[in-house]
């Protein structure tokens, strides 16, 4: 026979496993703009492949993440753009470029209608994820915990972009 302990502990138990699993469901949705989200250049994955380096497609088509400290655009300090590698989109000024110290490039503003974002739940955490408006290229995430004057911290994927110095 079970105490009345047991069978409370039990059914609260189930409970919150209910309320996390339905939880857990809904943030992994899509909303529908996201899911009816159109982009000017499109290829097929074949096309993707034979246009980018492997590491630039596992990033840009398939959402990876490149390790820290790897890319050269890093270290870049030249003024210039940094573009879309997959469309060649011009995406941030250097002049918002920072040193982040997380090995990845970081800037605190992206420029006027370059990028795009929606909601990324992987790993278990609420990320928001940024990707070219034009190719839907995914570049990294934003956070809210750069420098003045916007507070965020676009923390990109050097790999995703291209740098041209003016």
């Amino acid at each position: 026979m079970y105490s009345r302990r047991q069978i409370l502990l039990a059914t609260g138990g189930l409970g919150v496993a209910v309320l996390a699993g339905g939880l857990l469901k809904h943030l992994n949705m899509v909303t529908e703009a996201e899911a009816a989200e159109t982009f000017e250049v499109t290829h097929t994955e074949a096309q993707w492949r034979s246009l980018l380096s492997a590491e630039q497609f596992a990033v840009l088509r398939e959402e990876g993440t490149e390790r820290p400290y790897t890319s050269p655009l890093n270290d870049e300090h030249r003024t210039g753009t940094f573009a879309c590698a997959g469309c060649a989109l011009p995406l941030f000024s250097s002049s918002t470029k920072f040193d982040s110290h997380t090995g990845w490039p970081s800037f605190w503003q992206p420029l006027d209608n370059a990028v795009a974002s929606h909601v990324d739940t992987s790993y278990g955490v609420v990320r928001k994820e940024i990707h070219c408006r034009r190719c839907g290229g995914h570049q990294g995430h934003v956070f809210d915990d750069g420098p003045a004057p916007t507070g965020l911290r676009y923390c990109m994927n050097g790999v995703a972009m291209t740098f041209t110095a003016v």
